[in-house]
Parts: structure tokens; sequence; C-alpha cells
């Protein structure tokens, strides 16, 4: 996104607790992005596919069921995650225009020589099964191993966790009821051979996390792997001029992340860390 979130993730993972990340290939930052994921072979880099918000990778009149009608952007993807999700839901998104624009997405991290260890979604828009079908396809033709798995644990959907922080009811909300889509996408991960872990802990508190918040995320896992989503970064003027609501929760993520008493609570709590490529091999 910014030079500054990509120095912040090379911080956080050389000091921190951070193993991967997945990288946007139209983002403003990417050589920037690619350099450092050179420089760092023990960062798992994925692919931050992106199909909300932003630009494509492929030409323009070959993906016109993926980009807005609007007059001030038609060459962008749609904007709002509500858009998205009725297009999704209602298929109105034409499978080969998305795994196409998928691919070309991955295959611009490859050209720049990384290595993509695993895929997920700007926003999560492979929670819905039209959008996991395109997705799936576009990793076995790219040769990507492993995708996230978007979904949150049980244990970590507890109201009374969430009671003191308002302003997490909505976002809990949402979680709550795109988690239907839960048993659709593990019936197709295990037809699909590819590598997904067993979740995501973090979402919800997205731009609000603060010590009691990450290590309450943290605590009393099941058994299994799981996927911390975070979003370190430098609030920086760059980071202003982006279409991000993420400003100084990053700065507050990174100094979470890089915390040693954060490496000493993981410890006493059994959890070991790993990256998407140790996973994927697995």
């Amino acid at each position: 996104m910014t030079a500054g979130v990509n120095r912040a993730i090379r911080e956080t993972h050389v000091d921190g607790v951070v193993t991967s990340a997945t990288l946007m290939a139209n983002g403003t930052a990417f050589q920037d992005a690619a350099d450092l994921a050179h420089s760092q072979p023990r960062l798992s880099v994925g692919c931050h596919v992106v199909l909300v918000d932003g630009a494509p990778v492929s030409r323009y009149d070959s993906i016109p069921s993926l980009l807005s009608r609007s007059a001030v952007a038609p060459e962008q993807f749609y904007s709002s995650i509500a858009t998205v999700a009725a297009r999704a839901v209602f298929r109105r998104f034409d499978h080969d225009q998305l795994v196409n624009e998928i691919v070309a997405q991955v295959r611009k991290i490859q050209a720049a020589g990384v290595q993509v260890t695993h895929l997920d979604t700007h926003k999560h828009t492979h929670i819905f099964p039209h959008i996991l079908r395109a997705v799936v396809q576009a990793a076995r033709i790219s040769g990507v191993p492993a995708i996230r798995n978007p979904f949150v644990p049980a244990s970590a959907l507890r109201p009374r966790a969430f009671s003191r922080h308002r302003n997490l009811w909505k976002r809990y909300g949402q979680v709550t009821m795109l988690n239907t889509f839960r048993t659709r996408f593990r019936e197709r991960m295990k037809r699909t051979g590819l590598a997904s872990p067993d979740g995501v802990l973090g979402v919800i508190e997205t731009g609000s996390f603060d010590r009691s918040l990450l290590r309450h995320a943290l605590s009393n896992l099941p058994d299994g792997t799981w996927e911390l989503v975070c979003h370190p970064g430098y609030d920086d003027a760059d980071l202003r001029a982006s279409r991000t609501r993420l400003l100084a929760s990053r700065e507050r993520e990174r100094e979470l992340l890089t915390a040693p008493e954060l490496r000493q609570f993981l410890a006493e709590q059994s959890i070991e860390l790993i990256g998407y490529r140790e996973f994927a091999g697995s």
C-alpha cells in the first residue's frame, strides 16, 4: 500500500511475530514490497487479491463484469463491499473474468521474482462461494498451494468479550452472519487439495487492537493452525493519502507485534509461530 506499511511489515517480521504477508499487485509501493520480499527469505509472501476498491491488472475491456459503471471511476472495481457482496451472491461476476484477473495479479507478483505462497482477498471477498470458486481455480492455474480460511472460530465469537467495545458490535454481527458460509468453504477446500488454516483471528478487532483484545484473541485457541490478521504500518502522509480507515491503529499494531512480552505470552499459551511456506509444505 505504502512504503511505510512495507517498512512496518519488515520490522514486525524481523523484530516481532509476523511470519507472512500478502502483496497487492497494483499497490502504489509494489516494487518496494517486492524488494522487501527478496531481502527477507523467511517471510512467506502471498497475493492479496483485490476485487473491490482498487484497480485491475487486466485490460479493462477484458473484465467488464468486475468493474464499476460509475462515470467517476469506470475503470476501477466497485468501491463498496456491499455492492460486491450482492453481485457475488447473485453471481453477477463472470467466472472466467474473475479467474483471469486473479491469475493476472498473481503472475505480476511471480514475474517480480517473488514466490507466492498463498492467496487471501481484500476485505475477505472469497467468503462468498462464487468468488471462492474463482480463487481456487486461479490458485491451481498459478501453482499457489494455500488459501486463507477467512472464518473466525466459534471460540472468538463470545459476545461477552466485546461487551465493553461498542464500536465493534456492528462488525461482530457482520462476522457472525457471514460465518454461515463456513461449511461451504470447508467442503470446497477438502475437494481442492489446497492447504488452508483452520480460521482467522483479529477480523472483528481490525482497527481496534489493544493489548487486552490481542491477548483475548490468542487465548484458549482450539488445537489447529490459526492466522492472526494484522495491519501494522506508519501513519504518514502516504498512508493518509490512501483510501484506508486504518491510520493510527497501524502504529499501535506495529508496537504490539514487536513487544517482547508478546513472544513470552505466546510461549505461555503454547503457540508456535510458522509461516504459510512451512504450513503449505507440511
